[in-house]
C-alpha cells in the first residue's frame, strides 16, 4: 500500500465522520492545547501506528505522537501505547477515527499472531483471504503480515484462483487451467472439493491446489499422492482448535477467512490528561 493511497483512505474516513464540521469540538476554545494517552484494556498485538498517525496529521500537522510500544509488539492490559499533544480540537475530532483504525488493525494482527503461533515449527504458512472489511483490504492485509501470517492474493488482479463456478463455466478443471495459462503469467491456483477433482488438478499441473473442506484422511492422502510436486493449500472448517493438526499433514498453506472476516475490535481508551 502506497502512502498516497493510504492518505486517500484516511481522507475518506475523516469525511465520513466529520462531514461539514465537528460541532461538538467547536465548544472548545480554538487556541486550547491538550495532552492525551492511549491505553489498552486487554491483551493485544499493536498494529496500525501509521494509520493512527495519519489521521491526526491530516487534521493538524502540529499534533505530536510519541509511541512507547513498537509496531507488532504483544502487550498486556493497561499498557500505555502512546502519548499525544497538540490542539485540543484536533485531538478530539480525530479520536474516534484514529482509534477505530488502531483497534481494528490491532485486532486483525492479534488474531493473526494466534494462528501463526499455532503452526509454529510445522513449515506451514497461514494465509488470509479476500474476506476483508470493505474499504480496509490493504490495511488488513498489512495487519495480517504484522501478526505473523501471510497474504494470499491481494485482489482479483494479482493471482488466478479457479473455483467451482469457474470450472463449470470453463467446462473442466483442465480447460480452466489451460485458459488461465494462455491469458496470464501470474500464479494459477485451482480449488478442488474431492479426491477425483484433486487427481484431475494434479494432471493439469497448476501452481497450487486448494483442498476445500477435505476430510483429514483425504488431506493426508492428497499430500502423499502429490509427493511435493505441487503446492497444496487447505481451506474450510479450520480454526485455532484444529489448525495444528491440519498443518502437520504436510500441506504448504492453510487459508483462514477468520483472520479478517470476524474481527472484534480490541478495547483501547484515549483520555485527555492536561489542557492548557
Amino acid at each position: 500500500m502506497t502512502e498516497q493511497s493510504k492518505m486517500v483512505d484516511i481522507k475518506r474516513f475523516l469525511e465520513e465522520d466529520i462531514g461539514s464540521g465537528d460541532i461538538t469540538a467547536a465548544i472548545i476554545p480554538e487556541a486550547m492545547t491538550a495532552e492525551a494517552e492511549v491505553v489498552t484494556r486487554e491483551d493485544m498485538v499493536l498494529c496500525g501506528q501509521a494509520w493512527f498517525d495519519a489521521v491526526f496529521k491530516s487534521l493538524d500537522g502540529s499534533v505530536k505522537i510519541n509511541w512507547l510500544v513498537a509496531e507488532g509488539e504483544s502487550v498486556g492490559k493497561n499498557t500505555l501505547l502512546c502519548t499525544l499533544s497538540g490542539a485540543a480540537r484536533g485531538l478530539l475530532t480525530g479520536e474516534r477515527t484514529a482509534l477505530n483504525l488502531l483497534q481494528t488493525l490491532s485486532a486483525t494482527a492479534t488474531v493473526a499472531r494466534q494462528y501463526a503461533d499455532e503452526v509454529s515449527g510445522t513449515g506451514c504458512k497461514v494465509l488470509d483471504t479476500r474476506k476483508t472489511i470493505p474499504g480496509l483490504r490493504n490495511a488488513q492485509k498489512y495487519a495480517v503480515a504484522c501478526g505473523g501470517c501471510y497474504n494470499h492474493r491481494i485482489g482479483l488482479y494479482d493471482g488466478v484462483l479457479i473455483k467451482e463456478n469457474h470450472i463449470i463455466a470453463a467446462g473442466s478443471i483442465a480447460q480452466a487451467i489451460r485458459s488461465a495459462r494462455e491469458l496470464t503469467s501470474v500464479p494459477v491456483e485451482v480449488e478442488v472439493e474431492s479426491m477425483q477433482e484433486f487427481l484431475e488438478a494434479v494432471a493439469a499441473k497448476p501452481d497450487r491446489i486448494m483442498l476445500d473442506n477435505f476430510s483429514f484422511d483425504d488431506m493426508v492422502a492428497a499430500v502423499k499422492l502429490n509427493a511435493g510436486a505441487i503446492e497444496l493449500e487447505a481451506s474450510g472448517n479450520i480454526g485455532l482448535d484444529n489448525i495444528r493438526v491440519v498443518a502437520e499433514t504436510g500441506v504448504d498453506y492453510i487459508s483462514i477467512g477468520a483472520l479478517t472476516k470476524h474481527v472484534r475490535a480490541v478495547d483501547l481508551s484515549m483520555r485527555i490528561k492536561l489542557v492548557h
